[in-house]
């Protein structure tokens, strides 16, 4: 890993970049604290979903989504009734 301050970055630039694209990893310094890191990208595994779940970061789930089938309930619900209900009535929660 090479170690460079911005100035020599200014002056040489398309020699760093051709650096990093032949796989170096370059660190820029201003007044000798690190301040970035050029090197070449990564090889991106496509989505973030699929780059998180690469890293360990995330777990697929298990559900086959393309095979769910959405079925009536069999029974009429009164909707408004039960969000009456709940307005009435404060819960527990709301309590404390």
């Amino acid at each position: 890993m090479k170690a460079i301050k911005v100035s020599e970055l200014k002056a040489h630039l398309s020699r760093y970049l051709r650096m990093a694209s032949q796989g170096a990893s370059i660190i820029v310094k201003d007044r000798d604290q690190p301040l970035a890191q050029i090197g070449p990208v990564r090889d991106a595994a496509g989505s973030w979903w699929d780059r998180m779940a690469s890293e360990g970061r995330l777990r697929p789930g298990s559900q086959r989504w393309d095979t769910l089938k959405v079925t009536a309930l069999g029974r009429a619900i009164d909707v408004q009734g039960a969000l009456q209900a709940v307005r009435e009535e404060p819960s527990e929660v709301c309590r404390r």
